[in-house]
């Protein structure tokens, strides 16, 4: 395999704002909806469509809880998800090098 392959990019997490998602929850699992809102600058519409493609990959694990009587939802990184961000820094990291 040459080291320029892009079409072994992961094209669930390469959007743009799944690939935020991915970055944010990487760092902070669990996050509140409502944050990561915040954090990806997303509305919520558009935040749900794209966490239901990363729930569909097995990347995320959506709860939806109570905070006292206020619903709370948190989105959680999973195992999968950790893996197929951790591969997909290293597939770019690949890239970048044979620019080099």
């Amino acid at each position: 395999m040459s080291k320029f392959d892009h079409t072994e990019i992961d094209d669930v997490i390469h959007g743009r704002l799944r690939l935020g998602v991915m970055a944010y929850l990487s760092t902070v699992s669990p996050a509140p909806f409502v944050e990561l809102k915040a954090k990806v600058n997303a509305t919520d519409g558009n935040l749900s469509t794209h966490l239901s493609k990363l729930e569909e990959a097995t990347y995320v694990r959506i709860e939806k809880t109570f905070s006292g009587k206020k619903p709370l939802t948190l989105v959680h990184l999973t195992k999968q998800g950790r893996a197929a961000w951790i591969a997909y820094l290293n597939r770019i990291q690949t890239l970048l090098s044979a620019a080099e």
